[in-house]
């Protein structure tokens, strides 16, 4: 069996996004690689973004905000940018990682009630499943 990947997902605050393609990597890969996901500031885990993902059977609740510096000594295989601010300021890594970029909207800046607030949510949940989906196939 070839070695496992390791892939570390990237955004600014690894509250939200990074979160949740983190999740759907890790559900869609299982032992084939080792997931990440880091922010270039940590803003903690978004209660919105658990939800959402537990609604759809994947749960982050254990997950961790993280600094992409901790991750420093890690020979990634993928360095995925989860928003446009990461991919400027993201750190440089070793060019063995291939660096892969989507923006995707920040579902933490909804604003309306609770109801359109979740609503983005799982927008922004769905359109990042489907770029899992996607990237599983392409690389694996």
């Amino acid at each position: 069996m070839p070695d496992k990947k390791n892939i570390l997902v990237l955004c600014t605050g690894n509250s939200c996004r990074s979160q949740l393609l983190h999740g759907y990597l890790a559900q869609a890969l299982g032992d084939r690689a080792n997931v990440y996901s880091a922010g270039v500031e940590v803003h903690g885990l978004n209660p919105r973004a658990v939800r959402v993902m537990a609604e759809d059977g994947v749960d982050i609740s254990t997950h961790t905000s993280n600094h992409v510096d901790e991750y420093a000594a890690v020979p990634f295989d993928y360095v995925i940018t989860v928003c446009d601010h990461a991919n400027e300021v993201c750190p440089v890594f070793p060019s063995t990682a291939k660096k892969l970029h989507h923006n995707f909207p920040d579902p933490a800046k909804a604003t309306g009630s609770e109801e359109e607030i979740m609503a983005q949510f799982r927008s922004v949940r769905d359109e990042v499943k489907a770029y899992a989906q996607d990237f599983v196939r392409a690389e694996f």
